[in-house]
């Protein structure tokens, strides 16, 4: 089973950084996903990023691309968020998730890390 632990969240102006960590427990396959989601009240969860866990590849939505990076360490079985230049749109409650897809799939989940983007 694996379990999945988010930090980094935090109060940061419009223009400012932050960078998310995720810490993986357990056994990760090469077939894993290690993906970035988050969640505005009211609306859907919603995809942001992810990176295989056997290669290189990153994937983004259109919303997040040029404006936030996805690494991995595999050493330390942590998985990075770097968000730059962040809007108030950002604001949300972010996830980390394991699955075996890049976009969808993902059964388990962390409980999430705060993110408020405001002057």
């Amino acid at each position: 089973q694996v379990q999945l632990r988010e930090s980094g969240g935090g109060l940061v102006q419009p223009g400012g950084s932050l960078r998310l960590s995720c810490t993986v427990s357990g056994r990760l396959y090469s077939t894993s996903v290690l993906g970035w989601f988050r969640q505005t009240p009211g609306l859907e969860r919603q995809f942001v990023a992810s990176i295989r866990w056997s290669d290189t590849r990153t994937y983004f939505a259109d919303s997040v691309k040029g404006r936030f990076t996805i690494s991995k360490d595999k050493a330390l079985n942590k998985v990075y968020l770097q968000m730059n230049n962040l809007k108030s749109e950002d604001t949300a409650l972010y996830y980390c998730a394991r699955g075996s897809s890049p976009y969808e799939d993902y059964g388990s989940w962390g409980e999430g890390t705060e993110v408020t983007v405001s002057s």
